[in-house]
């Protein structure tokens, strides 16, 4: 009896309809392209996996994610995005403004998953409530919620005899002219000056450097390359130069620099997996609302206002999340 079932079970797999084989060879293994600026030294993939886990993915197992790392040369970013689009994938996820205009610039159909600062202002949604077309993902509010002034007013809070602030900026990065509006105005209104450094450098200490010998009471480090390549080293700068900074990177703050104020980079990269996960049950990029990253977090570094001769106010240090001893 045991042996007549087995060769039945056989002959139905023999002589299953064509359709039902189809389907059989069909089921695949999704493939997912990740691409960041940034160096894969300093990667910050930690908290999309573990998104990615938290809907059931295990990469190499159910899934498969293809990462590509621009080591912090934006010449590298078209060749690299045309190598993943050519390959197809199911899904690309992309970080940072300039890369996910790269990559929406290169395909129209792959679903995009995007963390970016105001999607819509720089094009790349038609609404956060409907993006349209193929790219959707999170919105890191640099522009919506005004966090470059919030954090240069933070800065002044914390230096209330400053009188000149300087801003690091890549003139290229379409960010750039909203970030320094905000800057001038928080200064217009608190009566200080706002002093503009384009950065055209790969060095974050040639920056850091150049900015201690214009004479500023202390300068704002905008979320952009090289800094964020190069965190570690960057927030030890400020103290080595004897200039206090700001930063949206908690890492330059947790190094040596002496506040930061910002979305929490691990919990915005673990929500991208949420928008994969939709995108590879059926739902279109077109369909799922850009979300907003809310979670922000002022970190304090005590060590580093001792070594500069600074006193942080207990306002300061009321509001903080963190404060490092």
């Amino acid at each position: 009896m045991r042996r007549r079932r087995v060769i039945a079970g056989v002959a139905a797999l023999l002589f299953a309809p064509r359709k039902f084989v189809a389907q059989q060879a069909s089921a695949k293994i999704p493939r997912v392209g990740w691409i960041w600026l940034g160096r894969s030294a300093r990667n910050p993939v930690a908290g999309f996996r573990q998104g990615l886990k938290e809907f059931g993915y295990i990469e190499g197992r159910n899934i498969v994610v293809e990462y590509r790392f621009g080591e912090g040369r934006r010449d590298r970013i078209a060749d690299l995005v045309a190598e993943l689009v050519e390959r197809q994938p199911d899904v690309l996820v992309a970080i940072g403004d300039l890369t996910v205009r790269a990559v929406k610039s290169a395909t129209t159909t792959i679903p995009i998953v995007g963390l970016a600062g105001d999607p819509v202002w720089l094009g790349l949604v038609a609404s956060l409530a409907r993006p349209g077309g193929n790219v959707t993902g999170v919105s890191m509010m640099q522009g919506l919620e005004g966090l470059t002034g919030k954090r240069v007013e933070l800065l002044k809070d914390a230096l209330p005899a400053a009188t000149r602030i300087g801003l690091l900026f890549v003139p290229d990065n379409p960010t750039a002219v909203r970030s320094l509006a905000q800057a001038q105005e928080v200064a217009g209104r608190l009566g200080f000056v706002i002093r503009p450094f384009p950065v055209r450098s790969d060095e974050p200490e040639a920056v850091i450097s150049a900015v201690a010998r214009e004479g500023v009471d202390g300068v704002d480090i905008e979320p952009i390359q090289p800094f964020t390549s190069y965190p570690r080293e960057t927030g030890e700068l400020p103290v080595k130069y004897r200039v206090p900074a700001v930063s949206e990177l908690r890492q330059i703050a947790e190094n040596g620099g002496l506040l930061s104020y910002g979305w929490n980079a691990f919990d915005a990269m673990r929500r991208l997996a949420y928008f994969v996960d939709r995108i590879l049950k059926g739902t279109k990029p077109a369909d799922l609302p850009v979300e907003q990253a809310t979670k922000l977090e002022l970190v304090v570094n005590q060590k580093t206002a001792a070594a500069l001769g600074l006193t942080i106010p207990p306002s300061i240090l009321a509001r903080a999340d963190e404060v490092i001893e």
